[in-house]
């Protein structure tokens, strides 16, 4: 079994910044993308963020330049800088891995149990 725990949600003042972690734990053979989505109030969970194992990077194009994704290999671990926030980046934001179990096993995907952000003053 694999497990997601995202970290480093919160309020914040717009403008303000915050860094997200999502550490995966359990049987795990390796990792290949990580990602980042985030669910806004009333709306569909969307993509914020992926990485491959490599370092790849792919954003969704509204928020390259304010949103930097990262990962730590040996920690099992991917980050999300988020800079510049504005009242519409509020949303539950979720973690999520392909990672293969075992290895004589394919890939899964998993995900973290969601972090709320709140960008208001």
């Amino acid at each position: 079994q694999v497990q997601l725990v995202e970290s480093g949600g919160g309020l914040v003042q717009p403008g303000g910044s915050l860094r997200l972690s999502c550490a995966a734990s359990g049987s795990i053979f390796r990792i290949n993308d990580m990602g980042w989505y985030r669910q806004p109030p009333g709306n569909q969970r969307e993509l914020v963020a992926s990485i491959s194992s490599g370092g790849s990077t792919n954003y969704a194009d509204s928020l390259k330049g304010r949103f930097t994704i990262s990962r730590d290999n040996a920690k099992n671990t991917v980050y999300l800088q988020m800079n510049s926030l504005k009242p519409e980046d509020t949303a539950v934001y979720y973690c999520n891995a392909r990672v293969v179990p075992w290895s004589w096993t394919s890939a899964s995907t998993y995900w973290g149990q969601g972090t709320q952000v709140t960008v208001s003053s």
